[in-house]
């Protein structure tokens, strides 16, 4: 009786087994078949080419891919608005830093640029361009609208497929050695998948903030760099009717132009408005055209910007200036330490706080095949695995968010930013991207 109670307890357990590794083999094979299932689904809304972003470095990373691509090859753009980035969407009151010239240049840089100017009905964003002195500056309205306007002729193009929305998470497969981008879709208001060899993330940037020293006034608030940056908005945001005081942080273009802002309200109709500047130095740094090159191309000053800083703010002038009457500024040179002491004593006085000190890095859309980040090549365009410090196949970056570094004559080593010298990298780099991921 005993071994027949053994021998059952046995064949119940023997059949327990068989039904789970059953189970666990129906298991994988239902995961085998979600796996097929995706990867057939991937393939089904393939491209050559994923591009996410529509500002400048987006709109000409896309004429470049068509232009590298070749007749067959297709291009999904991905943006929330299609509206010029961030550029057209904040900064058209700013005055640009570039020459007319070099944004028409931009415009004329890649056959489907020169196809959309073309077919424009006129007069349009690039006529209203050529008709102003080529070697100045003009107002980042005028450049917004000529990105608008190859936009809107890229978006229609044949081999472009535009999607309103935003990534939400992509993934490297290594078996197919394609990306596959799951896309909220705005317009129909659900998710999408794109799959493609070839990703490039023309992500862009946000003004910078950083942690402030205390004790401060109760009621310092942060002024976004934004508002500062847009006379309208700031004669909106700041109250006329009292005595005010704000305070600037930073000394590069954008500081630079904050100030200018504020001096025409408190010239204007802001009468009682007084500015604290917090600069490193008294001496600030402009752009010095040499034989051929650029001396600080990325890093000085230049056109209003400049014009403004050496008459009105830089070494002993402000001491005599219209801006002097204005503007304090605020000794934080010396090292970090230094700084904060100053900001500390000082900053208690502003109502308000601009902080002019830079840009970051717009949010990556999550990566499930990378561990934790990717580190940018300001050379090549691609990246690599922070985690395993590997190549990332397959995935590229431009713009704001990942300049191309240069070296200029004397050494210095910068960053390149600008509609133009995102054109010229990428023409640089997009025909080897194009041939390393065999995309078509």
């Amino acid at each position: 009786m005993h071994s027949l109670r053994h021998k059952s307890y046995s064949l119940g357990r023997d059949c327990l087994r068989t039904t789970t590794t059953a189970n666990a083999r129906q298991r994988k094979s239902y995961s085998a078949a979600y796996v097929t299932v995706g990867r057939l689904f991937a393939r089904l809304h393939h491209v050559s080419a994923v591009v996410v972003g529509s500002g400048p470095a987006g709109v000409a990373t896309v004429g470049n891919l068509l232009e590298q691509l070749g007749e067959g090859g297709k291009v999904a753009w991905i943006d929330p608005a299609f509206r010029g980035g961030r550029v057209n969407r904040k900064y058209r009151e700013v005055p640009s830093n570039t020459q007319v010239g070099l944004f028409l240049a931009y415009a004329d840089a890649v056959k489907p640029f020169q196809e959309i100017s073309k077919a424009a009905p006129k007069p349009n964003a690039l006529t209203a361009l050529e008709e102003l002195p080529q070697n100045q500056t003009c107002s980042l309205h005028q450049a917004g609208d000529m990105i608008q306007l190859l936009t809107d002729g890229l978006t229609k193009h044949d081999r472009v497929e535009s999607c309103v929305g935003r990534v939400d998470s992509a993934k490297w497969d290594a078996a197919t050695s394609t990306w596959t981008l799951t896309v909220r879709d705005y317009a129909n208001k659900k998710d999408v998948v794109r799959s493609a060899p070839l990703v490039v993330y023309c992500t862009g940037s946000s003004p910078t903030t950083v942690a402030l020293p205390t004790p401060f006034s109760s009621s310092l608030r942060l002024l976004d760099l934004d508002t500062a940056l847009k006379p309208s908005a700031l004669a909106r945001n700041l109250p006329a009717d009292r005595s005010l005081r704000i305070g600037v942080m930073g000394s590069s273009h954008s500081a630079i132009l904050v100030l200018m802002n504020l001096v025409h309200l408190a010239q204007t109709s802001h009468r009682k408005l007084r500015v604290r500047w917090f600069a490193r130095s008294p001496e600030l740094k402009y752009a010095e055209y040499r034989d051929g090159w650029i001396l600080y191309d990325n890093t000085g000053l230049k056109g209003d910007a400049a014009k403004f800083a050496r008459e009105q703010l830089d070494g002993d002038a402000l001491k005599t200036s219209p801006a002097g009457r204005v503007i304090t500024r605020v000794d934080c040179s010396g090292g970090a330490e230094r700084e904060q002491k100053a900001l500390a004593a000082e900053l208690p006085e502003c109502e308000y706080v601009v902080q002019a000190v830079g840009f970051s890095r717009d949010p990556l859309p999550r990566m499930e095949s990378v561990g934790e980040g990717v580190v940018f090549d300001h050379v090549t365009g691609g990246f690599t695995d922070a985690t395993t410090g590997e190549k990332v196949e397959g995935l590229f970056g431009a713009g704001i968010a990942f300049p191309e570094k240069t070296v200029d004559p004397e050494g210095n080593v910068e960053y390149a930013v600008g509609f133009m010298k995102f054109m010229r990298f990428l023409k640089k780099v997009v025909p080897a991207w194009v041939a390393q991921t065999g995309a078509k």
